[in-house]
């Protein structure tokens, strides 16, 4: 398993570009607030906060979730937009997940950044902390790497075949999109998804 917090600590982040994702900026662009709900928002794999404070720009309530230490920390020393917090725990823990709820979840790298074994605990923990009429947000990263190279990850490749194996016991898909932005080196290779 990947030690987060050592990555942060010793400034191995690669997934760290210092602005929020491209797609989520598109997406608020292109979709009404209400799609978020009215209760709190979840960032698991938070990372530290563009998208948090990017969703807090919206005034929207949000939660950021980070199990690397490092990480929370980082994000908690940027200055508060809208009351956004910031919370050191494991998303896939059911312990963590008991008598928790949000409107919505926002999924940007935390799905590809863990291992495909932990895939359904993933889709089984979004279903668990979001409501019926509530909403999974996401931007899947897709097959991040060109055929036959080789790689262990993370990040983890998917397909959108896997991810709709994963997600269709619990979740309609409303609508799906490639985006036209991305962070560099990632285009083509994203998926957003409500």
């Amino acid at each position: 398993m990947t030690d987060w917090n050592e990555r942060y600590e010793k400034g191995d982040t690669p997934w760290e570009k210092g602005f929020a994702a491209p797609p989520l900026q598109e997406l608020l662009s292109k979709t009404d607030i209400e799609i978020w709900g009215t209760g709190q928002v979840l960032v698991p794999g938070c990372g530290t906060g563009h998208d948090v404070r990017l969703l807090a720009e919206q005034g929207l309530s949000v939660m950021g979730l980070d199990l690397a230490e490092q990480a929370i920390l980082r994000a908690q020393a940027h200055p508060r937009v809208f009351g956004e917090r910031y919370e050191l725990g494991d998303f896939l823990s059911p312990e963590w997940r008991a008598g928790k709820s949000f409107s919505a979840v926002w999924e940007h790298t935390c799905y590809c950044a863990i291992h495909p074994t932990q895939r359904d605990e993933y889709a089984r923990a979004c279903a668990e902390l979001i409501p019926a009429g509530g909403c999974l947000i996401a931007v899947f990263f897709l097959n991040p790497f060109d055929p036959g190279e080789q790689h262990e990850g993370p990040p983890h490749p998917a397909s959108m075949e896997e991810i709709d194996a994963r997600f269709a016991s619990h979740f309609t898909r409303e609508m799906a999109w490639q985006p036209n932005s991305s962070y560099p080196g990632r285009e083509s290779r994203e998926w957003l998804t409500i």
